[in-house]
């Protein structure tokens, strides 16, 4: 295939941001997107210009760095998929693919397609954990009888990568199915009972620290997402949350 590449270049978060062109033949549909764009980069560098810089990692859809926006949706046209499994057959020759980085006030741009997401960290560390002695004198975990019902959507929940597709896909750029799905994997065990209030009071603080938007419930977040994170959780966030305020 030949495609028509339109990629935002911008030079770090306080410089002004455009879109670039670029034409690439040689694509093939088995590539995935991430190897199509590093063949592009090969060839900038080949020509002594600046690669297109992006992030990624294991590229097997499990850390979630490889977030793109590809012509206006998170990690791109297929879906439960992030953008190092996208493959280059949901494309067609002659094509023009747009790649933006992800937009949100609490995403700035390090450059190009890399944006900042350490935003999701700090959510996390206010709150998103346990404070229990794992080391010594442990417990058997099948010791402790939990209903299987919850342990699933307790995984379910925890299966979030923390790629930020749900803030990317929102209009109001909220964080509320990624910090739901932190909230709502201790919040379905009793492991997670101890620090519950805690827990939830510091994430949604955090959260709106971080300059997030709210949720006004249009289901974009949970559509874009990868892993198929329900808003189921941002209710059982909710209710956790109006339950900690009401304890004091």
């Amino acid at each position: 295939m030949k495609l028509n590449l339109k990629i935002w270049r911008q030079q770090d978060a306080k410089s002004k941001g455009k879109m670039t062109d670029y034409s690439l033949g040689g694509v093939e549909g088995d590539m995935s997107f991430l190897e199509m764009l590093d063949i592009l980069n090969e060839q900038l560098i080949n020509k002594g210009e600046e690669p297109v810089v992006f992030d990624h990692d294991c590229r097997e859809g499990i850390c979630g760095s490889c977030s793109l926006m590809i012509n206006g949706e998170p990690h791109g046209p297929d879906r439960m998929v992030t953008t190092c499994q996208l493959h280059m057959r949901k494309f067609n020759d002659g094509d023009t693919i747009v790649i933006e980085p992800f937009r949100a006030k609490a995403f700035p741009v390090i450059k190009d397609l890399m944006v900042d997401r350490t935003s999701f960290d700090r959510i996390q560390q206010s709150g998103g954990y346990i404070s229990v002695n794992t080391s010594g004198n442990t417990v058997d975990a099948n010791a402790i009888p939990i209903n299987k019902h919850a342990a699933d959507e307790a995984m379910d929940a925890a299966t979030c990568i923390g790629c930020g597709a749900c803030v990317a896909a929102c209009k109001n750029a909220s964080a509320m199915l990624f910090t739901s799905a932190k909230v709502s994997q201790f919040a379905l065990l009793p492991q997670g009972q101890v620090e519950a209030t805690e827990r939830v009071q510091n994430m949604v603080r955090q959260m709106d620290l971080e300059g997030f938007g709210n949720c006004t419930n249009t289901g974009a977040c949970e559509i874009e997402c990868p892993k198929g994170i329900s808003l189921e959780n941002i209710a059982r966030l909710n209710r956790e949350y109006y339950s900690a305020n009401l304890k004091g």
